[in-house]
């Protein structure tokens, strides 16, 4: 049987919080170990709406950090709808629902990209996997204490909107990045998922990467006309962290099924990427014990 058919068949009362369901002491135990390990800067790339581009900007920015001499890995976290894979061209036999399973460690679904970043693959097209309960959105977190790899950074390739998986990735990450484009429609949502956030999760900072622009001056006037809005109405500080110009070079990319950073590394989108990149290196990093991964792990339980 095809692996999408089998994939396709898991029923939601099938899914077992595997690692939920570990005794308290366990769990523990698996956050002392993230905590000998280095600071890991956990970043949520995310949008107020769909068709932005967004899943584009994380792969492009886990690969121009990785460039940057960073160990990166993007988990994608759009339950249910997974891309990246098919967007870098990647066929991996297993994914996120085999670790709800119980069949599977983290570690085990993990693979390899061109670039060297490390992908974690999320179930494409299973309904079940975009409605878990608490228990199973916990159970993907606590999985996180296998891993024993080492990280600088964590990408969250969020869905789009503000529902419930994404606010609580959001509010899970120290950083969040949200992704717009110059559109009536992105401009609106993008200010709804940051008020939700504000309002409702208490996230005062988001950084604000425009897509899809002509050049930086547009970007920039994108981004002055999120933050004329959220300066009247939200106690919220954004930060301008570029601009990601149209580039017929990310559309030939995109068809060849790799980042444009590694097909066309001279691009004007690749080199904003780039930029973009060398930004977040600058950003200081958490110092205190909860830059490790279980920071990540305990503010998404504390959110279930």
């Amino acid at each position: 049987m095809h692996l999408a058919d089998s994939a396709s068949k898991v029923q939601h009362s099938r899914i077992l919080p595997a690692y939920a369901n570990r005794r308290p002491a366990d769990q523990a135990e698996g956050l002392r170990r993230m905590t000998q390990g280095r600071p890991v800067r956990v970043i949520a790339v995310s949008s107020g709406k769909g068709g932005v581009g967004k899943t584009n900007v994380s792969v492009n920015l886990a690969m121009a950090l990785q460039a940057s001499g960073k160990k990166v890995m993007i988990l994608d976290a759009d339950l249910g709808l997974a891309n990246i894979d098919v967007l870098l061209g990647l066929h991996p036999k297993l994914n996120i629902s085999h670790v709800l399973n119980g069949d599977y460690d983290l570690s085990e679904i993990i693979v390899e990209a061109p670039g060297g970043i490390k992908i974690i693959p999320a179930a494409s097209g299973v309904s079940s996997m975009a409605s878990l309960s608490d228990a199973e959105n916990a159970g993907i977190i606590n999985a996180f204490s296998e891993l024993e790899n080492e990280l600088d950074v964590l990408i969250i390739d969020t869905a789009a909107g503000i529902d419930r998986s994404v606010v609580s990735f959001c509010r899970a990450s120290q950083e969040v990045i949200v992704v717009v484009c110059d559109e009536p429609s992105s401009i609106t949502d993008a200010y709804a998922l940051i008020k939700v956030l504000n309002k409702e999760q208490g996230i005062n900072r988001f950084r604000i990467l425009p897509n899809m622009a002509h050049d930086m001056k547009e970007g920039r006037e994108l981004f002055g006309k999120i933050l004329k809005v959220t300066d009247r109405f939200l106690d919220v500080s954004l930060d301008f962290l570029g601009a990601i110009p149209f580039d017929i070079y990310l559309r030939k990319s995109v068809k060849k099924q790799t980042a444009v950073t590694l097909a066309y590394p001279r691009s004007p989108s690749a080199q904003a990427f780039t930029m973009a990149a060398q930004k977040i290196n600058k950003w200081p990093l958490p110092k205190r014990a909860g830059g490790h991964l279980e920071f990540f792990v305990e503010r998404l339980i504390a959110s279930n």
